[in-house]
């Protein structure tokens, strides 16, 4: 329901193409840009492209029905005949062929041969030719076996690596529309540093004016000197320089989160600081447990480590060629088709082709020595990528761990420094306190509520960081998951 009223939000938006400002919270952002958003699209059309090349695998472990036909094969040439006494003659040749095969073709996955079960008809047509006829040869049924006896299985390889990649696939489309939400959290919260900066470079910029007014009157009647108040309006003439630019940052901020989430050049979004979430703290070893069991890394390593091993196999497999093949059938041959079929013959065609090098200066010990030696160090980086990815878990859970805490303080700090910058004013103007001391309320304000946002990002991209992570609903305490029948056929 949530995703339909952002959606009805956006194509209002878009339709209307009003100039309006739209209030825009950080949850309506994050489910506009899964929803609108390049990246967000890229990902989709990842995942249609790895659901594609799963469906093509599949695809070769089911029968396939084939149909070829050569209609028609027209020949008119001069061959060489050898006669019964040794010589040789040419001899005309002008023909009419016509010939059709329907055959269903299956993939042993277990063997890694392949069987197929044909018909066949073939007519020649002689065109005149002196004492010749024309025939029809049919094959109403025929088996052949197609087997390498030593060589490697690729089905049976590709039935232990295929699913895992399209798993891998489906876990690099969750993480990556999670990153399309860490990076909708970045604008925006640039988008809202940059309207509070605004909005306390215009605060500064009408105290700073206000200041003027109050310094010249207390100029007038001597009580302060005439250095400060030029210092004053120097502060005032920066307090505009600064709104100025604070004012460009705004737009710049604006114009990016409003092409990342693909709306239009006329809307003007206003950003508002998110409603703080209290999550629980977060241990490391069921954060850890999530990421390997969900995250694509650890489908990325199993694939990988079965990648390197059926490299080894094929190598080892190509050091001798062994391969069956064997087709039995019946056919027929007669001047009448309706006849073609009656007076079947059997056939049988069994070949073994052998292989096998009896001199090739190592190169295929070579090879497979290549091969081991590769997968031995895909499995000391797998090794090492793995410590790093545990690593980096580590840091994260620390960090989001401490990051409420940070924020807690972040808040404190930005009240009181604006608490002391409203004193500080009130006493500037009764003249208890100097320009100087003035100042330094006001840096400290601004830096304040600077750091205040700048925490509540962390905060959130931390939280985020872990979701995308683990694909972890820590919120709901369930798995991320998607419709992927749904989103493929979309």
């Amino acid at each position: 329901m949530k995703s339909f009223q952002i959606t009805l939000l956006f194509v209002f938006i878009m339709a209307t193409g009003a100039a309006a400002q739209q209030t825009l919270t950080l949850p309506e952002a994050i489910e506009l840009a899964r929803l609108q958003s390049v990246d967000a699209a890229v990902a989709l059309n990842e995942l249609k492209t790895a659901y594609w090349e799963h469906r093509t695998y599949r695809a070769d472990l089911l029968p396939e029905v084939n149909f070829s036909t050569t209609l028609p094969d027209y020949r008119k040439s001069y061959n060489l005949y050898q006669s019964e006494d040794g010589t040789y003659k040419y001899v005309r040749n002008n023909s009419l062929r016509v010939s059709g095969d329907i055959s269903v073709d299956q993939n042993i996955w277990l063997t890694g041969g392949k069987l197929s079960v044909n018909t066949s008809m073939q007519f020649v047509d002689p065109l005149s030719t002196p004492g010749a006829n024309r025939y029809y040869m049919s094959v109403p049924v025929g088996v052949t076996l197609s087997q390498p006896l030593f060589a490697v299985n690729n089905m049976k390889w590709k039935r232990r690596i295929e699913p895992i990649r399209y798993r891998e696939a489906q876990a690099a489309y969750l993480e990556n529309v999670e990153t399309v939400t860490l990076k909708t959290i970045a604008y925006y919260f640039q988008l809202l540093l940059a309207k509070e900066n605004l909005n306390i470079a215009l605060q500064n910029k009408e105290n700073a004016d206000r200041i003027v007014e109050i310094a010249q009157a207390r100029r007038q009647m001597g009580q302060i000197s005439e250095n400060e108040l030029l210092q004053l309006k120097l502060s005032a003439l920066k307090a505009a320089s600064t709104l100025t630019k604070e004012q460009s940052a705004l737009n710049g901020a604006m114009f990016r989160l409003r092409s990342f989430l693909g709306l239009s050049e006329n809307d003007s979004i206003d950003p508002k600081i998110p409603e703080l979430l209290d999550y629980p703290v977060i241990q490391y070893q069921y954060v850890l447990d999530k990421a390997l069991e969900n995250n694509p890394f650890a489908q990325s390593v199993r694939r990988r480590q079965l990648e390197a091993d059926y490299e080894v196999a094929q190598a080892k497999g190509a050091q001798r060629e062994i391969d069956l093949f064997a087709s039995v059938g019946y056919t027929g041959r007669e001047q009448e088709f309706k006849t073609a079929y009656l007076r079947l013959m059997d056939y049988q065609i069994v070949q073994v082709g052998v292989k096998v090098p009896i001199l090739d200066w190592g190169k295929r010990r070579g090879l497979v020595k290549v091969a081991e030696s590769n997968r031995e160090v895909i499995v000391s980086r797998l090794k090492q990528e793995q410590m790093d990815f545990n690593q980096d878990i580590f840091l994260l859970v620390e960090q989001y761990n401490n990051q409420a805490e940070q924020l807690r303080i972040a808040g404190e700090a930005d009240k009181i420094a604006q608490q002391r910058y409203n004193t500080s004013v009130e006493s500037f103007m009764i003249g208890k306190i100097n320009t100087l001391d003035l100042n330094d309320a006001q840096l400290s304000k601004d830096n304040a509520r600077a750091k205040y946002v700048s925490e509540m990002h962390l905060y959130w991209y931390y939280f985020y960081q872990l979701r995308s992570l683990t694909l972890y609903d820590f919120e709901k305490e369930t798995d991320l998951d998607a419709e992927f029948d749904r989103l493929v056929h979309n």
